[in-house]
């Protein structure tokens, strides 16, 4: 049974820093590649950043490009988003997923979704 538990959220003011963690199991997670999307209230859930199961391939939204670094340690089952500088449009759920296969920002193509960590951003 695959499993992704988020973990990190929490509240920051602006210009600040969180790091989000996932954990994975039940899955050979070395062989998937994974990401981070999020929901604001009254929006669709949307990409955010993707690394390829080798860490050889990362990819980010353009709202975050700069602040936000993915990172993964596939001997811990694990896959990090450090988000700096961050900024009160960042507030939503944030949640990770896994996929069999290249990067992809259409979530309906992802296989497994986590429960989801609130970042909250002050102004």
């Amino acid at each position: 049974q695959v499993q992704l538990v988020e973990s990190g959220g929490g509240l920051v003011q602006a210009g600040g820093s969180l790091k989000l963690s996932c954990a994975a199991s039940g899955v050979t997670f070395s062989t998937y590649t994974m990401g981070w999307f999020r929901q604001a209230p009254g929006k669709e859930r949307e990409f955010v950043s993707a690394i390829s199961s080798s860490s050889g391939v990362t990819s980010y939204a353009d709202s975050v490009k700069g602040r936000f670094t993915v990172s993964r340690d596939n001997a811990n089952n694990a896959v990090y988003l450090q988000m700096n500088s961050l900024k009160p449009e960042d507030t939503a759920v944030y949640y990770c997923a896994a996929r069999i296969g290249l990067i992809t920002r259409f979530t309906t193509m992802w296989n497994y979704w986590g429960q989801g960590t609130q970042v909250t951003v002050s102004s």
